[in-house]
């Protein structure tokens, strides 16, 4: 079952000019007063308007943090409780097709590239797995020759007994991939736009299938077409104006939620972190701690039910201030790099993490915050496996 929608998501950003970032938005949000900020705080939590989330995430809405800070916090304690949930990012290659300038898995980098085989994979989950996570995310470049649906249908056939949800953020498939994937117990994929700036696109994707735009756009329809549970959205942060990249990230959520009903939105919120090869890379739009804040608090007050997630690219202090503002999924002691758990490997990482805290850490942190980390997302004994 769908709701009709008229439009495309492509069709909706190019009729609000949010796939480009022109100076008329620019103007609109430098143009929000103190009066239209208040008028949208005092708008029920929870409920998206374009014109409300402008408001929310203007200049003028940074006097108003410790406000809406408040209405984010009972926010997500009356939709998600007092829980957080913890997962792990499995790095199964880092070898890449694409040429992102961003990241440390380019393919034009000269750095150790690694390959996970299945019973390597399957010997780094259990490390995962023995710090009490039954949430684990399969993560890798792009890497089609060997990152295969095979691949992952097996290794979904491998780790399903042991963990009780497994998602991935891998290279972009087809509709068919993804309902293959799905029926081997995967329930959740991650894919980020990066930017929805076509021309700041173009700039940080030179080669490669991820340098196609629109292509790349198309996925989160056919993820929620193959009937998965879970779909993950964000942008990374430091490639265009967050604030315009934010209004085109809600949009885009704001079209799935309205045409896929039965698949379950959230966000993330990477910020650019140093990785091998950026170091000449001129990243023009950095956003800072108290603008990460702002943004997440804005998605939260507009989008009640979504989940927001926040991985350890952010540093600790930070992370943990965060967990009761809105905050209802957090990555721990992750690695980066493929074989990183079994052992110190000098393979190439995706990007330095900034949380280095043990996941038994950073649970105890979260229980001091007044919340409850929780390592079970759900059953797959609720799941029919095709």
């Amino acid at each position: 079952m769908s709701v009709a929608v008229s439009s495309s998501i492509h069709q909706i950003l190019a009729d609000k000019g949010l796939d480009h970032h022109g100076q008329w938005w620019q103007e609109r949000i430098a143009a929000i007063s103190a009066d239209q900020v208040e008028a949208a705080l005092a708008e029920p939590p929870g409920r998206y308007r374009l014109e409300r989330l402008m408001a929310l995430i203007s200049p003028a809405a940074s006097r108003y943090l410790p406000a809406m800070a408040r209405q984010a916090e009972e926010l997500t304690i009356r939709r998600f409780g007092l829980t957080v949930g913890l997962y792990a990012p499995l790095y199964l290659s880092n070898y890449c097709i694409n040429c992102c300038i961003y990241c440390g898995f380019n393919r034009q980098s000269h750095a150790l590239r690694r390959r996970l085989d299945i019973e390597q994979a399957v010997q780094e989950a259990r490390v995962i797995r023995s710090e009490g996570f039954t949430d684990i995310l399969l993560v890798s470049s792009h890497d089609p020759g060997f990152i295969t649906v095979g691949y992952l249908v097996e290794l979904a056939g491998r780790l399903r007994e042991i963990f009780s949800s497994i998602s991935v953020e891998v290279q972009q498939l087809d509709v068919d991939g993804y309902r293959s994937i799905l029926g081997a117990g995967i329930d959740g994929v991650t894919i980020y736009q990066e930017t929805y700036d076509r021309d700041t696109y173009k700039r940080f994707h030179l080669a490669g299938p991820k340098s196609d735009y629109d292509l790349r756009l198309s996925a989160p329809d056919a993820i929620a077409q193959a009937g998965m549970r879970r779909l993950g959205l964000g942008v990374l942060l430091g490639l265009g104006d967050w604030r315009i990249e934010t209004l085109a990230l809600a949009e885009h959520a704001h079209y799935l939620m309205t045409r896929y009903w039965q698949c379950h939105i959230s966000f993330s919120f990477p910020r650019i972190r140093p990785a091998m090869g950026l170091d000449e890379v001129v990243f023009e739009h950095l956003v800072s701690d108290k603008e990460l804040v702002q943004m997440i608090l804005a998605l939260r007050l507009c989008f009640g039910d979504a989940g927001c997630v926040l991985s350890t690219r952010e540093p600790a202090w930070l992370r943990d201030r965060l967990i009761r503002l809105g905050i209802t999924r957090m990555s721990a002691g992750s690695r980066t790099t493929p074989g990183g758990y079994c052992g110190p490997t000098d393979a190439v990482g995706q990007f330095e993490v900034a949380d280095h805290r043990s996941a038994a850490e950073v649970a105890d942190v979260i229980r001091r915050a007044g919340r409850e980390p929780v390592w079970k997302d759900w059953d797959q004994a609720f799941v029919c496996i095709q």
